[in-house]
């Protein structure tokens, strides 16, 4: 006959058993649900209903990470407390392995029976507190690493859905930028306008692979040529293909419209319903009359051109606000000025005055001026060159936005 004593050893042994076979299938059900995708809250409730009812955990609280700080996840049992509040407390615990509380110094943490953390390397991804654990002290170590392991296999699903989740929306802005980048490419013109009377030049650096500036040069008729640049807010798909819808309304309206103000007007119609006031664009355009030898002109809220002529120059102001804001434009205004033979025409965007430098004294619009005034009998290629040569001697630092320089000679 057997012992007593083998009896009970037996009984305890098949009992452990059918533990290891509930814990088994408890994480073969975790495991599964992950494979399918399950989504986040439904995991969770299949946790909370393991703990609940297999482990009999009366309290749980689960964090973990999100975007740089602490969220709770699951909580059930006693009084809720702030994720702040729990992750303030759980900061205080050094260890990296599953802890006693009862007998901590810290009231919240007191509250609790144990503390389980979770890390990847030294970066903490997730705390686990429990509370009225009841459990044997045989069975205490194998429940703790049950517990242990169970939330570290969701955690490890959570974390995988996460860098999921980031890789797709990588890819997906990766694939905006390309598109974006080849509708951009479209825009800027590959061959500039070439013919007696009129010199072109014109260099252009996005910051990125994509950028918001834009420029155009428009033949209207024999005696006549429009141009424009641009800079839309924002980057992307959405702006370059603005600037598209831009560039195409621009051109319609020149083809068929004599006064700038009007082709202003309509530009800023456009926009606006395109975008709902959430993007604008600002810009400079002019239209030069080689008969007359008038230019006209308006800035809407863009950096001013600036006209050299005979050793003088000026900047070219007058206008309007940017388009896209306002339902009507709260001021329009169109400048004239007479062109003499040889004068230069310097248009860029924002980014050429955007450097990163030590002093504004530096650079700025004054110290643009004078270059102007001093390199304004160059060739616009030239010119152009000559002005980048000039800011990589006296600026050590980088521009932090696109950079677009068009340069127009006029005989």
């Amino acid at each position: 006959m057997q012992s007593i004593e083998e009896i009970s050893g037996e009984d305890e042994l098949i009992r452990l058993l059918l533990k290891r076979q509930s814990e088994l299938n408890s994480l073969l059900e975790v495991t599964r649900a992950i494979n399918k995708n399950i989504s986040t809250p439904v995991l969770i409730q299949m946790l909370e209903v393991i703990m609940q009812n297999y482990l009999q955990i009366g309290k749980l609280r689960f964090l973990i990470e999100h975007e740089g700080s602490f969220v709770c996840i699951s909580s059930y049992g006693g009084d809720v407390e702030s994720a702040k509040t729990l992750h303030q407390a759980c900061k205080k615990m050094k260890t990296k392995s599953p802890a006693p509380l009862s007998k901590h110094e810290d009231p919240l943490l007191k509250k609790y029976d144990y503390f389980i953390p979770f890390h990847h390397k030294t970066k903490a991804l997730a705390y686990a507190l429990i509370g009225d654990f009841n459990t044997t002290d045989e069975m205490l170590n194998n429940d703790l690493n049950f517990i242990q392991t169970l939330i570290n296999v969701i955690v490890v699903a959570l974390e995988n859905k996460k860098l999921f989740r980031e890789r797709m929306e990588s890819e997906r802005f990766k694939r905006e930028m390309e598109l974006a980048q080849e509708v951009q490419n479209m825009l800027i013109p590959l061959r500039l306008h070439k013919e007696p009377g009129v010199e072109i030049g014109a260099k252009y650096f996005p910051h990125q692979n994509i950028g918001g500036d834009y420029f155009d040069f428009v033949r209207i008729n024999d005696h006549e040529f429009l141009w424009c640049i641009a800079d839309v807010s924002g980057k992307g798909i959405s702006a370059a293909l603005l600037m598209a819808n831009f560039q195409a309304s621009l051109r319609a309206w020149a083809a068929v419209e004599d006064d700038l103000t009007n082709i202003v007007d309509r530009l800023n119609q456009i926009v606006l319903k395109n975008t709902k006031g959430e993007r604008f664009i600002t810009l400079f355009v002019a239209k030069y009359n080689e008969h007359t030898r008038k230019l006209n002109f308006i800035n809407a809220g863009h950096n001013p051109s600036i006209l050299y002529s005979n050793g003088q120059a000026v900047s070219l102001k007058l206008g309007t606000t940017m388009i896209g804001v306002f339902d009507e434009l709260p001021f329009l205004n169109q400048g004239e000025v007479d062109v003499e033979p040889g004068s230069l025409i310097f248009n860029y965007t924002d980014g050429l005055m955007d450097y990163d430098v030590p002093t504004p004294k530096l650079w700025n619009e004054d110290k643009l001026l004078s270059f102007v005034i001093n390199n304004g009998n160059l060739s616009p290629d030239k010119f152009n060159q000559t002005l980048l040569d000039h800011l990589n001697l006296i600026i050590k630092g980088k521009p932090i936005d696109d950079i677009t320089l068009l340069t127009i000679r006029i005989s």
